[in-house]
């Protein structure tokens, strides 16, 4: 592989893997590698449009707008003091699709992917007051450890299910 080819996957890799789209990419895992494979495309994919609508369109626009009205560089929007208004933007953003998500009664492990990283964006805009932290880290960890702990809990599910199926069928003989 040649430089260039390494630095484009590096560029598409860190915008696949940043915090506005790691929601996403726990939707799309759920809705691949679970029970809710099962739904209808098309109710997946508008709840995958909903989650992108919320934790990355929109948050990415009026960041971008917030920053053109102060005519700030992304350098600028670094410093600790302009920080806060891009976090409490996404933090309003993640709190609308998850109380939107509750009114759609959207399954719990749906939800719990946008709780988790509501937690983290609320937890990184503290944590930035006083330190400069990644939040990159933070919301891949965050989604890690959603998918493992949903993951691990079905792999539970089944075997008690399969035991009880097979305690079941053993006292029915």
């Amino acid at each position: 592989m040649n430089e260039k080819n390494i630095i484009l996957t590096a560029r598409v890799v860190s915008m696949v893997l940043t915090p506005f789209y790691l929601p996403v990419v726990g939707i799309l895992a759920i809705f691949t590698f679970s029970y809710l494979s099962m739904f209808p495309w098309q109710a997946k994919l508008s709840y995958v449009f909903l989650v992108y609508a919320f934790t990355v369109l929109i948050p990415t626009l009026l960041i971008h707008l917030y920053r053109q009205y102060h005519g700030w560089t992304l350098i600028q929007l670094g410093q600790r003091e302009r920080r806060m208004v891009p976090y409490v933007i996404s933090i309003l953003c993640y709190f609308t699709c998850f109380y939107i998500m509750n009114i759609l009664h959207l399954p719990h492990m749906l939800t719990s992917i946008l709780m988790v990283a509501l937690i983290i964006q609320i937890l990184c805009a503290i944590i930035n007051v006083w330190w400069k932290i990644s939040t990159h880290t933070a919301a891949i960890g965050g989604v890690t450890g959603s998918l493992i702990a949903f993951f691990t809990a079905f792999q539970l599910q089944s075997d008690v299910v399969a035991l009880s199926y097979a305690h079941r069928f053993r006292v029915c003989r």
